[in-house]
């Protein structure tokens, strides 16, 4: 398994073929994804050959955007793993494995194992980290690009929904972004309060 050339064929592609529009979905945030992902691995005592299955789910879990549409991407980020990674050297049981972790991050999320709670926890790490509010606006000018939302009071409420929905998988993350999560979760609900019925 060429773990490196397989890094190098998604970060290309990622990097020529995603949108502009994609302020929250481009390339910093599958580069993020794969930080946390890693020392997320580290913390919860993955190592070997998983740590690799699950730094190649990180790097392509969001590779469906190339098609610059919202909806269903991390099916369009698995066909795209399937098609590349034995080029590379993986195992069908490998991108069976790598594919389970990326549609384990669709919302709700529903990881069925360590590996798939790690990618989900990666994935949305920010919400209970202090670069919560500049990463959000990203995803608010994104979702206004693309005509998914309509002005910061839907946003607002959007946001206080999926935070108080949202669950952490990994003891490291329920240790540690959890409180910073409720931290935010309790400033979003102060202000969707403030707004008018």
């Amino acid at each position: 398994m060429n773990y490196r050339a397989a890094e190098e064929y998604i970060l290309h592609r990622l990097r020529t073929e995603l949108s502009e529009r994609l302020l929250y979905h481009g390339l910093e945030h599958t580069l993020d994804v794969l930080r946390v992902a890693e020392a997320l691995c580290a913390s919860e005592g993955i190592v070997g050959r998983e740590v690799t299955l699950v730094k190649t789910a990180a790097l392509f879990h969001d590779a469906g955007f190339v098609y610059d549409r919202h909806a269903g991407h991390e099916r369009e980020g698995c066909l795209i793993a399937q098609e590349a990674l034995p080029h590379f050297g993986y195992t069908s049981s490998d991108i069976e494995t790598i594919c389970n972790m990326i549609m384990a991050t669709k919302i709700p999320q529903e990881p069925a194992n360590l590996l798939e709670q790690i990618l989900c926890d990666a994935d949305l790490d920010y919400l209970g980290r202090s670069d919560f509010y500049r990463i959000g606006r990203n995803l608010y000018e994104e979702l206004t690009a693309y005509g998914l939302i309509q002005g910061e009071e839907a946003w607002n409420r959007l946001q206080l929904d999926f935070l108080s929905a949202h669950r952490y998988h990994t003891r490291t993350n329920i240790a540690l972004r959890e409180p910073v999560k409720q931290r935010y979760v309790a400033e979003l609900r102060k202000l969707v309060a403030s707004y008018k019925v």
